[in-house]
């Protein structure tokens, strides 16, 4: 039986936390480019989650 590494994701849980302020700030001073935030989000908040 083949063990696992756990894996850290400290650093996917600071990239998600620091997409989400960029799409919060995007949405108060450019909501019509607050779209460009929307994959970066999805991508760390899915590595965090281990889902990647």
């Amino acid at each position: 039986m083949e063990e696992t590494k756990k894996k850290s994701r400290k650093l996917w849980y600071f990239l998600a936390f620091v997409s989400i302020c960029a799409m919060i700030a995007m949405f108060q001073f450019k909501p019509e480019w607050s779209w460009v935030t929307f994959p970066f989000v999805g991508t760390f908040v899915a590595g965090s989650m281990d889902v990647l």
